[in-house]
């Protein structure tokens, strides 16, 4: 057990390095993909997720330590496929349409993917028809709209209206965020929850999910 707390204590530093290294030891040791996922990289990124949200790391510690994430994911991602696990959920994840930002966006991508979800990124400017043919092909069980700007997140409504239209709107959850945005925004455009940082994406996700 205790190479798995180091691996988490791997993530928390951010060295990749490091957790490759204690990523394919546990391995190595035969310990099971799924404990060193759970126990290592998710018990990390849960730490690093509640440091962020009491503003003990800021965003560059973040990047740092889901890097370190990624480098041990690398290894156990065939591993975990051999093994027929899961994911939590699959996650359906862009900016809105006339959008370029992207930083809280790829925060919350590396959040949700550190928490155990797979994640599909469709990146910035997506048209509503994007969102949900990809949620559609994915299967997906929650899809994240960002937006930055006062002029964009209005096309939020749009992405909801084309879900509807789409027959998805029952079978996928939709939650917003981005800095404009607000709790009573999210209600008034019918969206199932609104994160205010990517920590609090993945305990909404979590909390609307199972």
């Amino acid at each position: 057990m205790e190479m798995l707390d180091e691996l988490a204590e791997s993530i928390i530093a951010g060295s990749a390095s490091k957790s490759e290294e204690l990523t394919q030891k546990a391995l190595a040791a035969g310990t099971k993909p799924v404990d060193v996922l759970n126990k290592g990289l998710i018990a990390g990124m849960e730490v690093v997720g509640q440091k962020f949200k009491n503003n003990e790391f800021y965003v560059p510690e973040v990047l740092i330590a889901a890097r370190a994430m990624k480098a041990g994911l690398k290894l156990l991602r065939p591993k975990l496929a051999e093994t027929g696990v899961e994911p939590l959920g699959r996650f359906v994840l862009g900016t809105v349409k006339g959008d370029l930002h992207d930083i809280g966006k790829n925060l919350v991508a590396m959040m949700m993917e550190g928490a155990g979800y797979e994640v599909i990124d469709l990146g910035v400017d997506v048209s509503p028809e994007k969102f949900a043919n990809a949620a559609k092909e994915n299967k997906a069980q929650v899809i994240g709209i960002s937006a930055l700007l006062t002029t964009t997140m209005i096309k939020m409504k749009d992405v909801i209206q084309q879900i509807s239209d789409m027959g998805m709107r029952e079978s996928v959850k939709i939650v917003v965020g981005g800095a404009p945005l607000t709790q009573e925004y999210a209600d008034e455009i019918g969206a199932d929850g609104y994160a205010a940082d990517a920590a609090s994406a993945v305990e909404l996700v979590k909390s609307i999910v199972n």
